[in-house]
């Protein structure tokens, strides 16, 4: 049954190579062949990464062993990562967001009464666009919610849930790159627009392995299958790195990768965890640069503005699993955000409540926290950042 799998998967290589002007065209160029061999026959098709003595290693041959060494073997093997307990998603906190037009400020009231009809209101919240706070009652009266929070007070708010999503835990560092499915989208048979495309969705937070990378059409393409290639936008990819950042001594560090948007977290120079996350967007950047977790903190009220006119206003109750690594900028759960992938922040790198439980249970104060642009986009000039932010 193997062989007949390897025979298979010889014929479809050989098919595809054939199709393709890409890399599987390029792995079938068969080299000229020395005159002192030209009386050997060719290798049963098979993998040789060691050159055999008594037969040529070439053809379908050539195309497999290079794709083994790009970890494409057949079966293919499993990545070694799962999904960690489900118990970290779980939170004991309710959450709403003020939803109010521009420029108006949100009212708070002595009760719900007060609150339905608009009156007696003894305390305003700054008008802002991302404001959440956290709630221990609900009430909807007249088709619309009020809230009341801690200190027993009420206002009009939508209670809104949480991102179950989670990365994923290792045991060891695996043998192949991998990533996660940012948007539904079709692969393409080769890198490039013009390739046709695979009859197979991809789908958002699907998990893939990377077999290899190219440049094509100004941009990177992933090869996650045979004949199967990701156009960059639609993929954050987690390379795992081969030695410590300089400046980490210890084997423990948290690697944010702000190209790719992934946080791959380090123990005795192992991966043992991986993630999708939020980082600053521009002009509010998360600043590259080796740091050190200087305080946790379970729960963090968080607000703050930038702009002149304090029009980006934002007030955010009860952050969770937040650790502070530079001034303002911090690891923390995102309770607010429903995707990730993509940079969205003030400057702080936002992870799902789940992601981030999992991180405050294994950092601990002091620890390294590695930030990089390897696509060099990010600036690097520490006077272009403040303080930063949620």
């Amino acid at each position: 049954m193997r062989k007949l799998i390897l025979i298979l998967f010889t014929v479809m290589v050989v098919v595809l190579a054939g199709k393709s002007d890409g890399v599987y065209a390029q792995a079938e160029t068969v080299p000229e062949v020395p005159a002192v061999h030209n009386d050997m026959a060719l290798c049963l098709p098979g993998i040789y990464l060691e050159t055999p003595d008594d037969c040529l290693p070439l053809g379908s041959s050539q195309i497999l062993t290079d794709l083994a060494r790009k970890g494409l073997t057949v079966p293919l093997k499993p990545l070694s990562g799962s999904k960690p307990n489900a118990d970290y998603v779980n939170l004991d906190q309710n959450y709403a967001k003020l939803n109010l037009q521009p420029g108006v400020q949100a009212a708070f009231y002595p009760n719900l009464d007060s609150a339905v009809a608009g009156i007696n209101a003894f305390r305003f919240l700054p008008a802002g666009d991302l404001l959440y706070i956290a709630y221990t009652h609900q009430s909807d009266v007249g088709g619309k919610h009020f809230v009341q929070v801690e200190n027993g007070e009420w206002v009009r708010a939508s209670p809104t849930y949480y991102s179950t999503f989670q990365g994923l835990q290792f045991s060891r560092t695996p043998s192949n790159s991998f990533g996660w499915i940012l948007d539904q989208n079709k692969p393409s048979r080769e890198p490039g627009y013009q390739a046709d495309l695979v009859n197979e969705t991809l789908v958002r937070e699907q998990i893939v392995q990377v077999y290899d990378a190219v440049e094509a059409n100004n941009t990177t393409w992933y090869m996650i299958g045979l004949g199967e290639w990701v156009e960059q936008r639609y993929i954050a990819v987690v390379n795992a790195m081969p030695a410590p950042p300089e400046g980490v001594t210890n084997g423990r560090w948290i690697e944010v990768n702000l190209h790719q948007q992934t946080l791959a977290v380090y123990d005795n120079n192992q991966l043992v965890f991986a993630t999708i996350i939020a980082t600053g967007v521009d002009p509010y950047f998360t600043q590259p640069g080796l740091f050190q977790i200087y305080e946790k903190k379970e729960l963090e009220t968080m607000t703050g503005a930038f702009a002149a006119d304090k029009s980006d206003y934002y007030y955010l109750e009860n952050v969770p699993w937040t650790m502070y690594f530079d001034q303002n900028r911090a690891l923390h759960g995102a309770y607010w955000r429903a995707l990730f992938g993509y940079p969205q922040s003030h400057g702080c790198v936002n992870l799902s409540i789940g992601d981030s439980h999992w991180l405050y249970d294994w950092a601990n104060v002091g620890d390294w926290v590695y930030v990089w642009d390897p696509s060099g986009q990010t600036p690097t000039d520490p006077s272009l950042y403040g303080q930063g932010g949620a």
